[in-house]
């Protein structure tokens, strides 16, 4: 565990394994420690990274907004100020909203990716998701104040904030996904809190990614299904992909 100073954020990660680099990004109103199910069995094949972003974990809060695409340059800048290089990017639900912001702007930094639970526009959100109930939650608020530098008296201006980006951000079009370049697996339970629709749409909108729907899963399907995620995620980063005998979308 440790804590490195990246485009002013001063974010703590920890690693894992050896190899090849894989960097976990979390979800929103969480930390890396939700990767606890999957964390060993893709250390066994890869050097896992699990940055904590801004306000997220055990790094501090920074003053003003939280939004995906400065997320998504703090995500780069630990990179670059770690000197990593080119990796293998995982991300759940807004990890995974970052992730692909950072193979759109920074291709150099990507090799592999998996959107879990990803939205590419805020209205991928299933109707009728009570982002209230999530800031008002006492569970999120003990297990913030048990990490987080800033204490749990800060927790309700961290959610307010991630509530407020997860409304109006992102706002990424189907055409913007055509700029993805790194090979992409798309991931998503098949009760998520991102609409199945949306999934759809993100999978067709990237050139020939990949589609996993987790059965019997909700937006928690990596701690929900965990060893079946694990082996997803790793066939994925680990193979080539194999020739098809009927292609369509990718004939």
């Amino acid at each position: 565990m440790a804590y490195v100073d990246a485009g002013g954020v001063h974010a703590w990660y920890d690693e894992h394994g050896s190899g090849y680099p894989l960097v976990l990004l979390h979800g929103g109103f969480s930390d890396a420690s939700e990767f606890g199910p999957n964390i060993p069995a893709l250390a066994a094949r890869f050097r896992v990274l699990t940055p904590e972003r801004r306000g997220h974990g055990h790094t501090p809060d920074v003053a003003g907004p939280i939004s995906y695409q400065l997320m998504a340059a703090d995500t780069a800048a630990f990179l670059d100020t770690l000197g990593i290089g080119q990796a293998h990017l995982v991300g759940h639900s807004d990890g995974a909203n970052v992730a692909l912001l950072v193979a759109l702007a920074r291709p150099d930094l990507v090799s592999r990716m998996v959107l879990i639970s990803a939205n590419f526009h805020h209205d991928g959100l299933v109707p009728g998701l009570d982002l209230d109930e999530l800031t008002a939650s006492t569970f999120l608020a003990t297990a913030y104040g048990r990490v987080s530098p800033d204490g749990r008296d800060h927790f309700p201006v961290v959610a307010a904030k991630i509530a407020h980006m997860a409304v109006t951000e992102p706002t990424l079009s189907a055409a913007d996904l055509a700029g993805v370049t790194s090979r992409t697996l798309v991931m998503a339970g098949d009760d998520d809190f991102i609409s199945a629709e949306h999934t759809l749409e993100l999978y067709r909108g990237i050139p020939d990614s990949e589609l996993a729907i987790i059965p019997g899963t909700s937006h928690a399907l990596t701690i929900e299904k965990p060893d079946l995620c694990n082996q997803v995620i790793l066939d994925f980063l680990t193979t080539d992909p194999v020739p098809t005998y009927m292609p369509i979308r990718r004939a």
